[in-house]
């Protein structure tokens, strides 16, 4: 799931994922980060999810993944779409 700020600067983007999916060590990397695995791990919060935000510019579109544990990639359904190989955020 997304979660979204914004305001005049930029949009803070909040990736959420549901409690115990996946197991173990998960981090969001795509564009923002340079693909860096880990730059921006998922934290746990108090219902059991776990989220990261990160601040974005305003009106840019970012492809993105998650990274699991044994090198596991996956996709967020809830993406403003998907290019064939990667989620797409539009801020």
């Amino acid at each position: 799931m997304l979660e979204r700020s914004r305001d005049k600067e930029q949009t803070a983007i909040t990736f959420v994922l549901p409690p115990g999916h996946p197991a173990g060590e998960t981090s969001v990397v795509g564009d923002f980060n340079s693909w860096r695995p880990g730059a921006h791990r998922f934290n746990p919060r108090q219902d059991g999810s776990r989220a990261v935000t990160i601040d974005l510019p305003l009106e840019r579109q970012f492809a993105f993944r998650y990274l699991a544990a044994d090198g596991w990639w996956f996709d967020e359904e809830a993406a403003d779409g998907h290019d064939g190989r990667n989620s797409l955020l539009h801020t």
